[in-house]
């Protein structure tokens, strides 16, 4: 075997080794700040977590998550895909505890892995169009779930809105279920939100409310009917950032119908009429029958909003 052959080989190794064994947990905290407020509000810190896939043996992954009430984020935003074993429910409400017994309001919406446990898949099809059909019976108990979240005081957010005071910031907050397995039901997300709307009124002496829009998986359509909403600022996961990216080139899929570019962090989407920041995270997990990520490490994101230069 040619010497150049045995170093590609020893890369490989290399690069499998890291990619299972190390860069999985090392998990990070993405920052940025975006001028959404109110000039005369103080900055507000809004913490999205998503895609923990989680397992009830994750020990490291549960401890890290269980910390980050010391950033003191203001909210914190669910993006979904947080189950990763059928068994680990309890897991993730000890994760998410925290959050409850220091006051930090949140909200949440599902994702597919929210209903239904890991299966062996073949990555590779992901290359080629999204893992988006379900033919299984759901084998998650989602109510249960549901209950458990709402009970540490998040807000279910799923075709469904929301009005929040955050530190004397109001929030108009509205979701999608899942995409990915077509929960989404923009119709009834809409009419939750006119309701809301209608209820709270219109002072025009108070300041707008920040008007935020979340689901797990960022399709298009999806997008374009929490835009359509009004949004300022979209969180989403579901892409795990393409999990393994090539260095120069990025994302090799984005598991949905959004362009790679934005497969992973802060941009922005738009139509011919509004625009809205899109924070897609990368999230922490992934399915425990693959366990890989390289140039993509497992992250939460905190999004300091302040108020726009004058």
């Amino acid at each position: 075997m040619s010497r150049a052959l045995k170093a590609l080989g020893a890369a490989a190794l290399g690069a499998l080794a890291w990619g299972t064994l190390v860069e999985p947990r090392l998990f990070t905290l993405r920052r940025h700040t975006l001028p959404l407020l109110a000039q005369g509000s103080r900055p507000l810190r809004v913490l999205q977590l998503s895609d923990l896939h989680l397992a009830p043996w994750q020990r490291q992954k549960i401890e890290w998550v269980r910390r980050l009430p010391q950033l003191r984020p203001d909210l914190v935003v669910l993006t979904g895909d947080l189950l990763g074993h059928v068994e680990a429910r309890g897991a993730l409400l000890h994760a998410l505890r925290p959050f409850a017994e220091a006051g930090i309001p949140g909200v949440f919406v599902h994702g597919s892995n929210d209903y239904y446990g890991p299966t062996p898949k073949n990555p590779f099809k992901y290359l080629q169009a999204p893992s988006r059909l379900s033919t299984r019976r759901t084998d998650i108990d989602n109510a249960a779930l549901t209950r458990g979240l709402v009970e540490l005081g998040f807000t279910d957010l799923n075709n469904s809105a929301a009005r929040l005071d955050v530190h004397g910031v109001e929030f108009d907050l509205f979701g999608l279920n899942d995409p990915h397995i077509r929960y989404d039901d923009a119709d009834r997300m809409r009419a939750a939100h006119a309701e809301l709307s209608a209820a709270h009124g219109s002072d025009v002496s108070a300041p707008a409310p920040v008007r935020l829009g979340v689901v797990h998986a960022p399709y298009r359509e999806a997008l374009d009917a929490l835009l359509g909403e009004g949004a300022e600022l979209i969180l989403a996961g579901h892409t795990h950032g393409g999990q393994v990216r090539v260095p120069g080139i990025g994302a090799l899929t984005s598991n949905c119908d959004l362009p790679l570019r934005q497969a992973r962090g802060l941009s922005v989407w738009y139509d011919a009429e509004h625009a809205a920041f899109l924070n897609v995270s990368a999230g922490l997990g992934g399915s425990i029958y693959a366990p890989v990520r390289f140039a993509c490490r497992p992250e939460a994101s905190l999004l300091t909003l302040e108020p726009a230069l004058g």
